[in-house]
């Protein structure tokens, strides 16, 4: 059997415990993304000056349901802050140890192209099963040959826009409002996005700009300045938001 399993991955599950409930209603109103339309969708919760908090994948669930695909060691620290925006609405949130998150870097029967770049391959939720078996390695080691960097280790703190989420279709511009909404609209619409996040050689990285390393692939990622980074060596995803006109 071919190894699919991402283990670094864990399911939020939202349930409406009401008929009058709208869990996509209530996501909607906090998170970067429109989730009203086609999922899964790429997103982030940040904070209220937009720096990122969590990013993750938002997958349609049953009527009156809503998964969320994130990292599973930040999957109870979602939830917890999630129902910290619930107040008194009759939304259920909780990790769902039940359901796996399963990758592979070819498109196949069965599964959803990731919303972020068609490159990273297809994805599918589906039970946990005793036959699971893991592919966070090869995960990792194609997300970043992309030069696609997620989760707390690489985006955490970062302004939401400068960890490419533009690029990797993590945000709209035209929806309603939604936490730390403000300062992202205000660098999208003055060009204001002078950092990127960059997946870089470990030999070149700078030890200042470090978010993560990964020696085991001679990579690291770095939170550089737009004028330091090499346009020719940076993805092809990314080129267009570093040329002279983008900025």
């Amino acid at each position: 059997m071919t190894a699919t399993r991402l283990f670094d991955r864990a399911i939020v599950r939202l349930t409406s415990e009401d008929p009058d409930e709208d869990v996509i209603a209530f996501l909607q109103g906090l998170v970067t993304n429109d989730v009203t339309g086609t999922l899964p969708a790429y997103a982030g919760l940040l904070t209220p000056q937009g720096k990122t908090l969590f990013d993750f994948l938002v997958w349609p669930g049953a009527a009156g349901e809503v998964l969320i695909d994130c990292e599973a060691e930040a999957a109870e620290d979602l939830a917890k802050r999630l129902s910290l925006y619930r107040l008194r609405r009759k939304i259920a949130i909780a990790v769902d140890a039940g359901v796996a998150v399963h990758w592979q870097a070819e498109m196949g029967d069965g599964g959803a192209a990731d919303p972020r770049l068609a490159a990273l391959g297809q994805r599918w939720l589906a039970p946990v099963a005793d036959s699971d078996e893991a592919a966070d390695a090869d995960w990792r080691a194609h997300r970043l040959a992309l030069g696609v960097p997620e989760g707390r280790a690489e985006l955490g703190d970062i302004l939401w826009l400068e960890t490419n989420a533009a690029e990797l279709h993590g945000v709209s511009f035209g929806k309603g409002c939604y936490i730390g909404q403000e300062n992202t609209a205000r660098m999208n619409w003055r060009s204001k996005v002078n950092r990127r996040l960059v997946v870089v050689p470990l030999e070149r990285s700078d030890d200042k700009r470090r978010k993560a390393n990964y020696p085991d692939l001679g990579l690291a990622v770095d939170h550089l300045r737009v004028d330091a980074i090499d346009a020719d060596s940076a993805p092809e995803w990314m080129r267009d938001a570093l040329s002279p006109a983008a900025e």
